[in-house]
């Protein structure tokens, strides 16, 4: 199988997400500076989710510069990050609506680690399919920024009830890390 057809439907998907992140975000009711305060936390939720979507797209694009080819295994890997990414405009639209309280921030910081957990689901099963000598497996030998990722999550989930806005800076260091995408397999395939 060609990865030419999954790397398009999820793009879709991503766009998709994107969108409908955006039409959540109503029209102020009034024409002041002022009418737009109550829609900040909404517009900061929807920053947030908007640079993580991001991270996800890019970082899924390095990926599959590195993949040779894909098998059924491999596309179910894919449909299930994008169903744990699907759910990004719910938990934002969640969190921006309570201006980030406690449950809604601790769904929010599930539906991130159960995308991260996916992501490595999906890498996990390319190196499978291409073999021990994968340009991927190649490039991901150290898993120090998925440890420290999944340590932040967790941090995060389990303050969230108790300090929602610190368990959101917590969050915000994961997207930090992930920020620019993944030098390892960049570095990798100008190796090879």
């Amino acid at each position: 199988m060609t990865k030419g057809r999954l790397e398009a439907f999820s793009d879709g998907v991503l766009a998709i997400i994107i969108t409908i992140m955006v039409l959540e975000l109503k029209v102020p009711e009034g024409n002041s500076w002022a009418s737009l305060r109550p829609l900040f936390p909404k517009f900061l939720a929807y920053i947030f989710s908007f640079i993580y979507v991001g991270i996800y797209w890019n970082n899924h694009h390095h990926l599959f510069q590195a993949v040779k080819k894909i098998n059924g295994s491999i596309l179910w890997a894919n449909l299930h990050l994008l169903f744990w990414l699907s759910l990004m405009p719910v938990a934002t639209e969640w969190i921006g609506t309570t201006h980030f309280a406690s449950n809604p921030v601790a769904a929010y910081g599930i539906c991130v680690i159960m995308s991260a957990v996916a992501y490595t689901i999906l890498e996990n099963l390319i190196i499978k399919c291409e073999g021990e000598n994968s340009k991927l497996k190649e490039a991901i030998h150290s898993k120090f920024k998925e440890y420290i990722s999944i340590v932040f999550y967790v941090l995060g989930i389990a303050i969230s009830f108790f300090y929602p806005y610190i368990a959101i800076g917590f969050y915000y260091l994961v997207a930090l890390i992930w920020l620019i995408p993944d030098r390892r397999i960049e570095k990798s395939l100008k190796e090879n």
